[in-house]
């Protein structure tokens, strides 16, 4: 469609998703590399949700995935006005199990939301939106010499439960559980802790626990290599 403004972008790199996985801080994750090998091009700013419909219908164009639009934004390619929402293409809760070549990664079943950008005097802000409510928004568009084939280089299928447990295990008992009796043997009066230990424990791991909404341990950011994935 004429008047669009179209730029190129090169193969190359960006990163993706959270290493941080506090309630308040962190974003969806894992924090990861995603790689494209191919050129292609993508509308300058954000376009209309009528006029991309449109394009995507007719073939001219598709929806920018999430991969594509952060290598274009490495490259300093796209732009948008402070308070643009923008769709794109990626329906997903988290990152675990995402082809990481540049192509969409959408669950299989009926798509139900959609992930945006929020543009901001402050900084661009990650979000997941209904899919009623994004395909509302203007969309990011992009034209692919050819479509993605083969099998992509893909994240794990899920994280480290086990690692994660653990830490939660030894946050709890320095932060929780071990302050708690502290606080009982120096205060409370004789015996409570022989009759009020569990009390103490309980008490200890859910304050342990508590911490998550402002800090937890970063999570690995996985790197790509030629033989798989490097952890950082």
């Amino acid at each position: 469609m004429p008047g669009l403004d179209w730029a190129l972008v090169e193969q190359g790199s960006a990163m993706l998703g959270s290493n941080d996985r506090s309630i308040l801080r962190g974003g969806i994750g894992p924090r990861h590399q995603v790689k494209i090998s191919e050129p292609f091009e993508i509308t300058r700013y954000p376009v209309s949700s009528k006029i991309a419909q449109e394009m995507i219908k007719s073939g001219e164009a598709e929806l920018a995935s999430e991969s594509e639009w952060a290598v274009s934004k490495a490259q300093g390619l796209i732009h948008a006005e402070s308070g643009t929402i923008e769709t794109l293409a990626d329906s997903i809760s988290n990152y675990w199990g995402k082809p990481c070549d540049g192509r969409p990664y959408i669950r299989e079943g009926e798509i139900t939301t959609r992930r945006v950008r929020v543009w901001s005097e402050g900084g661009i802000l990650e979000s997941t939106r209904p899919i009623e409510m994004a395909d509302s928004y203007p969309l990011r568009l992009v034209r692919r010499p050819s479509k993605y084939s083969g099998t992509p280089i893909r994240l794990p299928r899920a994280g480290d439960s086990t690692r994660i447990l653990k830490e939660e295990a030894v946050i709890c008992l320095l932060v929780g559980i071990l302050p708690s009796f502290t606080w009982a043997w120096f205060n409370a009066s004789s015996g409570y802790i022989a009759e009020g230990w569990l009390n103490l424990v309980m008490g200890g791991v859910f304050f342990g626990l508590s911490t998550a909404i402002l800090w937890r341990p970063k999570t690995p950011t996985y790197i790509q290599t030629d033989s798989g994935w490097r952890l950082e």
